[in-house]
């Protein structure tokens, strides 16, 4: 188990536009997907335009540049009460590390890539057609330049395992359904050097039986008696915390709001919290005793 709190939670709505439009990319798996960013798209252009025009020539090399590791969501459902006030959990995911046996190389031990003799290590080929010459990546050796002749036996030539990891997350007070947390360098690890992508964690926020939430703000609603209401009196109150006591003044009516400042959910970013709305709901009885009628009676006789 491996913990971090490296995270940081996405609001911007552009970057939320980005992780929404490519997130659906990549390794999938339970709860969570891999998914690239920019970088990849742009290489796409060149790689695709590259062999079409000839563009590429020269530059097999990059092949094996660093190269960042896939980002990785994990779609975390919890409960409204672990989201209002924080929580520390766990996550459990698989992801692509590289093979320790190989050190990513995908060859045996004490063997090496050879150069490819399709296209003697410049990981294109040439095609002659009129007076046009089409450079296309070399179908044997994939652009690299060079071929495995002896695989490494735990990853079969692909340089990375599969693993199953355990990640500790801590969620901060205040999150909602929607919050993304970002966790650095807890995707798959970067090939040939580069660093490992990140792990984006998207928030789903469970219903409460008590409590509602608007914003900062939650509301709830509590049943005091027509006696407690004509009267006045005070009753409990659940908060997010505990219960508190709220002074109901005579002649309160069904539907009659008060409000606890400073106890509902804490602002994600900044300091403070919201307030909790308390709606009053008059509770008529149904099964009276006759000593019961008779005082209701009597009480009717002198309401005038």
């Amino acid at each position: 188990k491996e913990a971090s709190e490296a995270y940081e939670v996405l609001s911007d709505q552009e970057k939320r536009g980005i992780y929404d439009r490519y997130g659906h990319e990549g390794l999938t798996g339970t709860g969570y997907r891999g998914f690239s960013g920019f970088d990849d798209i742009f290489s796409s252009f060149g790689d695709i335009f590259g062999d079409v025009f000839g563009f590429n020539r020269g530059r097999s090399h990059s092949r094996t540049a660093a190269r960042a590791g896939a980002d990785l969501r994990y779609d975390l459902r919890i409960s409204f009460m672990d989201a209002a006030l924080g929580a520390k959990t766990e996550i459990n995911l698989h992801k692509y590390v590289l093979c320790a046996s190989c050190r990513g190389s995908g060859c045996a031990q004490g063997a090496s890539p050879e150069i490819c003799s399709r296209c003697q290590g410049r990981g294109q080929v040439t095609q002659s057609s009129g007076f046009f010459s089409i450079a296309t990546t070399c179908p044997q050796c994939r652009g690299a330049g060079k071929v495995i002749m002896s695989p490494c036996r735990e990853c079969s030539g692909v340089g990375k395992v599969k693993v199953a990891k355990t990640v500790q997350l801590r969620i901060p007070a205040g999150v909602e359904t929607g919050s993304r947390l970002r966790m650095r360098g807890e995707g798959e690890e970067g090939e040939h050097g580069g660093p490992s992508g990140d792990l984006y964690v998207f928030i789903e926020v469970e219903e409460h039986d008590v409590f509602e939430r608007n914003g900062n703000d939650i509301y709830c609603r509590i049943p005091i008696s027509f006696t407690q209401a004509a009267l006045g009196g005070s009753v409990e109150a659940p908060t997010l915390t505990g219960s508190e006591k709220v002074k109901i003044p005579r002649g309160t009516q069904s539907g009659r709001t008060f409000r606890l400042k400073g106890k509902g959910v804490p602002h994600l970013r900044g300091y403070g919290c919201g307030d909790q709305v308390i709606e009053t709901v008059v509770t008529v009885p149904t099964n009276l005793t006759k000593k019961q009628e008779e005082l209701l009676k009597e009480f009717e006789k002198h309401s005038g």
